[in-house]
């Protein structure tokens, strides 16, 4: 790995608060690294803590391999996307994206304008360079704080919950155009996060946080097939709890009698059965009052309120959990 970005043992206290607990992660360069958990679990102060708003009580962040501990954030080569966008709405387009490089000292005009028209360019909004964030979709006004940051080419580019102002579909676009504009430009992206659909869909590896410490770190694929912990696997997608096994919900089978193919099961009672278009969630009780969900396909039988069934599944589908 070429890291670009080092925390180690980071701590951050606030009176009364340990707001950060002895964090230490690696950032490959090109890499699009996520730190995704609940609220107050710590990762805005992870941001902070690299953007240099907020200084580490122990440890070192560093970039390139420098210390970066007591650099105000101009003396770091990073840029941040704040939620909400912090456009200057009296300003072009244009004027907004310069002035990225304007705080950066970078005043040579040629340079500026060929910037500029570049990353306006990249973000699809060179033809509205002369319109001001007001006469701009949500969707566009992200997109200028996206080439404001992107102009001063920075070794790390930090954002924080910067989809989360959009409507839902709107997001989702966004989403995939976020991911695409990342590989196009190779610059490290750091993403702070409570939704885990984000999470899982955009990063390359990730962070999963609690209580200001990291849970589990790794690839999207890996945390969510292979959680260490009941935190990670509740907090990346649906869990059932059935005699010791945990279970995500599209390995968890309905029937209306024991399987005889050796898979494991227990008696149950259909509680609802709910169509989501392209799958069904059927929640049922179990008979010490614990309520599971089965995700099925259109396909599937249809099941009742009432029916009596059996919840099915194949050992290996179970997940090894500790308790945390």
């Amino acid at each position: 790995m070429d890291p670009v970005l080092s925390l180690l043992e980071v701590s951050k206290d606030y009176p009364g608060q340990r707001a950060v607990d002895r964090v230490s992660l690696e950032v490959a360069r090109g890499e699009f690294f996520t730190v995704v958990g609940p609220s107050g679990c710590g990762k805005t102060t992870v941001l902070r803590l690299v953007a240099g708003f907020e200084e580490p009580t122990a440890g070192e962040v560093r970039l390139n391999g420098e210390r970066v501990n007591g650099k105000r954030p101009c003396e770091r080569n990073v840029s941040t996307v704040f939620q909400s966008y912090a456009l200057f709405p009296h300003l072009t387009v244009r004027a907004n994206v310069e002035f990225g490089l304007r705080h950066k000292g970078r005043r040579f005009l040629g340079e500026m304008e060929r910037r500029v028209s570049e990353v306006l360019e990249l973000v699809q909004l060179a033809d509205k360079a002369e319109r001001r964030p007001a006469e701009l979709s949500g969707g566009q006004r992200q997109r200028v704080a996206l080439a404001r940051s992107l102009v001063i080419e920075p070794d790390v580019l930090l954002l924080d919950e910067p989809l989360s102002a959009l409507d839902p579909n709107l997001r989702k676009q966004v989403r995939t155009e976020l991911k695409s504009l990342q590989r196009r430009v190779g610059i490290t992206f750091l993403f702070i996060t409570h939704d885990r659909e984000e999470a899982l869909s955009l990063s390359d590896r990730m962070a999963v946080m609690n209580r200001g410490a990291v849970a589990q770190l790794g690839a999207p694929q890996e945390l969510y097939a292979k959680p260490q912990s009941r935190f990670v696997a509740s907090f990346l997608g649906g869990i059932n709890w059935i005699d010791g096994a945990g279970l995500r919900p599209e390995a968890t089978r309905l029937a209306a009698a024991p399987p005889g193919d050796g898979a494991r099961s227990v008696a149950a009672t259909v509680l609802s059965s709910v169509f989501l278009g392209n799958c069904v969630h059927v929640q049922a009780r179990l008979p010490e009052g614990d309520t599971v969900t089965a995700e099925l396909s259109p396909g599937d039988s249809a099941f009742q309120e009432g029916q009596a069934v059996h919840v099915c599944w194949r050992a290996g589908d179970e997940l090894r959990l500790a308790e945390s």
